[in-house]
């Protein structure tokens, strides 16, 4: 199964507190709510620090086709901090990877190791946060890149964001759509559950996106993925 399409590409950064980079790791430093984006897909899942993914949820972009999708899974951590996973999709397929965790044991970069796939990304822990709606004004950077898959257009954004605490989007910036280079404000509207998660409806100039989104690292950084109909575009915002 393809991994970028099935991709629960798990991103294996770790929530353990900052250690020395000497330090051995186990399955046990690889617990909690992790967020991910890799290949064409954002999501999140939950690890029990025993070799198991409890719980897990990504959106998916399969060749311009917006998909949810669930699964478990189980992985392993060697003590020089690479490990493996398996994800179990449910409905069927499995998907497999490798991962490097970072120094502190709060991020990783992952490969897919799925046979004729292509597909690599990055994850971060979620960290110690509160979210939804919580009044707090935040400023980001926002980077992110993709296609137009039926015409095969590559687009390309980079954006200031502004998220004010109440479901609001303003900001500015510049969007390359195969080429054409425009500058313009952005307006619109969010949601932020509980959970971390949330939808983005923004309107830039005459363009609308729509947008799924994972908040990790503590609240400074948010992964998304574009769920307009025909996309393959995705990609992060950092304060």
């Amino acid at each position: 199964m393809n991994f970028k399409k099935c991709f629960v590409v798990l991103v294996f950064t770790t929530l353990v507190a900052m250690g020395s980079a000497s330090a051995a790791c186990t399955n046990a430093t690889l617990t909690g709510v992790w967020g991910y984006f890799v290949g064409t897909a954002v999501g999140q899942f939950t690890s029990d620090g025993n070799g198991h993914i409890t719980t897990g949820s990504q959106t998916v972009s399969q060749d311009g086709t917006i998909v949810t999708q669930t699964y478990t899974g189980t992985y392993s951590v060697a003590t020089k901090c690479t490990g493996s996973l398996t994800l179990n999709i449910n409905g069927g397929g499995t998907v497999t990877a490798n991962f490097v965790l970072d120094q502190v044991n709060k991020g990783a970069q992952i490969i897919d190791t799925v046979s004729g796939d292509s597909a690599s990304g990055f994850g971060a822990a979620e960290g110690t946060v509160t979210c939804g709606l919580t009044g707090i004004k935040k400023t980001y950077a926002a980077l992110l890149f993709g296609k137009i898959t039926n015409t095969n257009t590559k687009v390309d954004y980079v954006v200031q964001v502004i998220l004010d605490g109440h479901g609001h989007v303003s900001g500015s910036g510049t969007f390359d759509v195969g080429g054409t280079f425009t500058s313009t404000s952005i307006s619109g509207t969010y949601t932020e559950s509980s959970n971390c998660t949330g939808t983005a409806h923004i309107v830039a100039g005459a363009s609308t996106l729509n947008f799924n989104f994972v908040v990790v690292a503590a609240g400074k950084e948010i992964f998304m993925i574009e769920t307009d109909s025909g996309t393959a575009a995705g990609g992060f915002m950092q304060q």
